[in-house]
């Protein structure tokens, strides 16, 4: 053996993947890049790169190029994200909404870029098909949202679900400009926020609405003095001493 050869590095083994295995290879490493870039500046050859492989492998399983891939990484982020929504129905309701905001903010810091990309739309590869996959996201937020408010199995009135997907709406927009903030405040503040907006949506929409009004009175007997909305009716009762003198006198 000569001395070069011996210093030589050795030669990295090509394994050989299944075909759902490679797929699941490139979708990974494609959403590791579309995470961070809008996906028009993304590549199909620096997706070979990050997956160790050639691009012609890369349109062997993704024939339609960078616009059937992207579809697809979209696609697998979407799947993830519905997850991040799911949360047994056991406990105060406030406390489960604010495990699924833990989630997905979580979701929304590691995919920052792409998050932001794919919501505020115009890259080149949005299609009516990317869009609805996202619409597919916010309809499965709204029912999960609706399972905590009670609500499995019965078709909400159209206040109830205008007030849910009002609230969706917030979450998305408070998410991006989260992002451009520079993720300022913490995660915990902004999540900590967005359930209080959810808990005085409810109770604003309760006021004048007979199926939110019947909403909120069986689940606040499942709320606590120390849980989100403990606190919250705790922070209001000064704020709301001072309106006392817009109430009719008794």
């Amino acid at each position: 053996m000569t001395p070069a050869a011996a210093s030589a590095p050795p030669a990295r083994a090509y394994r050989r993947l299944g075909v759902e295995e490679r797929r699941a290879q490139l979708l990974g490493a494609a959403l590791t890049l579309f995470a961070h870039r809008a996906p028009d500046e993304v590549s199909l050859d620096e997706v070979a790169t990050v997956a160790g492989v050639s691009r012609p492998l890369v349109y062997r399983y993704f024939p339609g190029g960078r616009q059937q891939l992207y579809e697809a990484a979209l696609r697998s982020a979407a799947e993830q994200l519905i997850l991040c929504f799911g949360e047994p129905p056991v406990g105060p309701p406030t406390e489960r909404v604010t495990r699924v905001l833990d989630r997905y903010l979580a979701f929304v810091d590691e995919h920052d870029t792409g998050f932001s990309a794919l919501l505020r739309g115009g890259c080149v590869v949005e299609t009516s098909r990317t869009s609805a996959i996202v619409d597919e996201v916010r309809r499965a937020a709204a029912e999960q949202i609706l399972l905590h408010l009670g609500r499995e199995g019965a078709a909400p009135g159209p206040r109830l679900r205008m007030m849910v997907r009002t609230w969706i709406a917030a979450v998305e927009a408070a998410s991006l400009i989260w992002l451009d903030e520079g993720k300022r405040p913490d995660a915990a503040e902004l999540r900590d926020w967005l359930v209080d907006q959810l808990i005085v949506l409810l109770a604003a929409t309760a006021a004048t609405d007979r199926e939110t009004a019947s909403v909120v009175a069986a689940l606040l007997p499942l709320e606590t003095a120390g849980g989100p909305a403990g606190r919250l009716a705790q922070r209001l009762v000064p704020v709301l001493g001072e309106a006392a003198h817009l109430l009719p006198e008794s």
